[in-house]
């Protein structure tokens, strides 16, 4: 079975990611680079064990996590649809079982707010695991005078985390915001469609989503 480690060892892969987050950053993005891509693929793979699910499941998340935004090599726009052709491709040369495949595709093809929909388990949890890293330390841009609103609000969250309790079936983003840097409005201004996808996302897995932002519950 093709695992998480072999992919990350792929030279596809590698080079794949990285040449993507070098476009977006031309482009003024945050970073969407390794450690972006490996937090998303271990937190997809926490939820899908925390939630019971087995441990093939949960692998095949962390893979999605992994490759999820591959698109960007390609372009920004429509870069889960690219990126899920480009993963679907990879681990087809790497002989993976085609069932997989479809799954880790749907998953990256969807996780996307303007068009995915959590169509599994694995696009749930990878949905949920992108959507909850919001911190400065994805700002590339060091000079704040020219920062714009995603900037800010990055730039503005001190600590972010995504709480699963697996026994009351509630999954909880909770942040900690600088409202001198952002105001609450601000954050859900460009975010309020990333949460009401992790909304359907948490209820495909049977629990609620909760939003917790400096100790208010605002979802």
């Amino acid at each position: 079975m093709i695992t998480l480690s072999d992919v990350k060892a792929n030279p596809l892969v590698k080079t794949f990611i990285e040449k993507g987050n070098a476009h977006l950053g031309q482009m003024g993005y945050t970073d969407h680079g390794f450690v972006h891509v490996s937090l998303v693929a271990n937190l997809s793979r926490e939820i899908m064990l925390k939630l019971g699910y087995d441990e093939r499941t949960a692998e095949l998340a962390g893979i999605a996590g992994y490759l999820h935004d591959l698109g960007n090599v390609v372009n920004r726009n429509g870069h889960s649809q690219s990126g899920a052709l480009i993963a679907m491709e990879i681990l087809r040369r790497m002989e993976m079982e085609p069932a997989e495949v479809a799954v880790i595709g749907a998953a990256i093809g969807n996780h996307d707010e303007g068009s995915g929909h959590p169509v599994n388990e694995v696009a749930a949890a990878l949905i949920l695991a992108d959507k909850s890293h919001v911190h400065r330390n994805r700002v590339r841009n060091t000079d704040v005078s020219t920062f714009d609103i995603h900037d800010r609000v990055n730039y503005a969250v001190q600590d972010s985390g995504l709480i699963v309790r697996e026994k009351e079936k509630i999954i909880t983003m909770q942040l900690t915001i600088d409202t001198s840097i952002c105001p609450v409005m601000e954050y859900f201004e460009i975010f309020l469609s990333r949460m009401l996808m992790c909304r359907r996302a948490a209820d495909f897995l049977g629990c609620q989503f909760e939003l917790i932002i400096n100790g208010a519950k605002l979802l």
